[in-house]
């Protein structure tokens, strides 16, 4: 076992850390001095987060949609690494499609990936949170999850399930002195925005208030709040990070 005093920093594990907000998350803990382990459900995805992260963090493969082998991946970092202490849930897929043409395949897959493996994910980490008495999880959804959004019933109510989830598990672990917040961004820059034309760009920007796209450091800074001391009395939570266009 690797002692986390080798490190001499907090560990994060950071699921989807290969590209968009993970990507940049990860960057960010690495600023403030924080090891990460970034999961991608590819190899290519883990050579991206090695190479991203360098000697900084550590790269591992993570299929969230075989739940016997997150049990193993966890026990791994556990036996490697001997403690997580800041859990981000980032990774989410999406198959978009009106609801009367979606297959039962678009629809299982967004929720079991999105929502199903935060049961897994978490069942095997808090465990050892509740012994350690300490630790973060913050949990990333989506302004969808409050607004909705036409072709997207199953990403929408993945991205919400998570909210009810996180609200629950905080209350189950508060005493434990483990925090549990979510994190719910609007529209970002990443490849999603960029990707969009001139009109798809234009029709966004007019539903936001402060008439541009957020960015991804904004989204980790708050993140980064949220898995540190300074966020000690604030759990069950959800911050939304979306230039006004929803506010509950």
């Amino acid at each position: 076992m690797i002692k986390n005093t080798f490190y001499n920093k907090k560990i994060a594990l950071i699921t989807g850390a290969n590209t968009g907000i993970g990507k940049g998350i990860s960057k960010y803990f690495i600023k403030k001095n924080i090891f990460v382990i970034g999961t991608s459900t590819s190899d290519i995805g883990v050579k991206k987060i090695k190479k991203n992260l360098k000697n900084n963090g550590y790269g591992i493969k993570l299929n969230l949609l075989d739940y016997k082998s997150i049990n193993k991946i966890i026990e791994k970092i556990y036996t490697k690494f001997g403690t997580i202490d800041i859990l981000v849930n980032n990774a989410a897929i999406k198959h978009d499609n009106l609801l009367i043409y979606m297959t039962e395949k678009e629809w299982n897959d967004v929720i079991n990936v999105n929502l199903t493996s935060l049961f897994y994910i978490c069942k095997n980490i808090v465990k050892f949170m509740i012994k350690k008495k300490s630790g973060r999880i913050i949990n990333v959804s989506s302004v969808v999850a409050d607004i909705g959004n036409i072709g997207q019933t199953n990403y929408s109510v993945s991205k919400n399930g998570l909210i009810s989830f996180s609200k629950s598990l905080s209350l189950e672990v508060a005493r434990f002195g483990i925090t549990v917040n979510t994190v719910s961004p609007g529209f970002i820059n990443t490849g999603m925005t960029k990707n969009l034309n001139l009109l798809q760009k234009k029709n966004f920007l007019s539903t936001i208030p402060m008439k541009r796209f957020g960015t991804v450091e904004e989204i980790s800074s708050v993140i980064f709040f949220l898995s540190s001391s300074q966020s000690s009395y604030i759990t069950g939570q959800t911050i939304y990070v979306n230039g006004g266009i929803y506010s509950n």
